[in-house]
């Protein structure tokens, strides 16, 4: 069993940044995933890390959020630049111990077994 409490959502002007924050109860060389979710719509992964430290990101965040983890404290990083309104969501985090890489469906909620209860970050304009 995993537990993943994450931290660091707020509110942000449009352009600014906030930093996402994910502990997890057990070390995290394994898959983990950011993912999003908008009032009305499907929860997406937003940016995923490997074992080996490789990433993924989905294409509306791609040079803007960085996905991070510090191995000493179990916490997956999300940083978030350049953010835009389009970005207000409930964050989650999520992780598949099972896998040391995530599959090619990374971004798809059904890949994963543990959930974290998600964190509110709204972006004004």
């Amino acid at each position: 069993q995993v537990q993943l409490v994450e931290s660091g959502g707020g509110s942000a002007q449009s352009g600014g940044s906030l930093t996402l924050s994910c502990a997890a109860s057990t070390h995290i060389s394994y898959c983990m995933v950011w993912f999003r979710q908008a009032p009305g719509r499907e929860r997406t992964g937003v940016a995923a890390m490997n074992s080996d430290g490789s990433t993924k990101y989905n294409y509306f965040v791609k040079d803007r959020f960085t996905i991070s983890r510090d191995n000493a404290k179990n916490t997956l990083l999300l940083q978030m630049n350049s953010l835009k309104p389009e970005d207000t969501a409930m964050y989650y985090c999520a992780a598949e111990p099972s896998k040391h890489y995530c599959t090619g469906f990374w971004f798809r909620a059904n890949e994963y077994d543990y959930w974290g209860q998600g964190t509110q970050v709204t972006v004004s304009s």
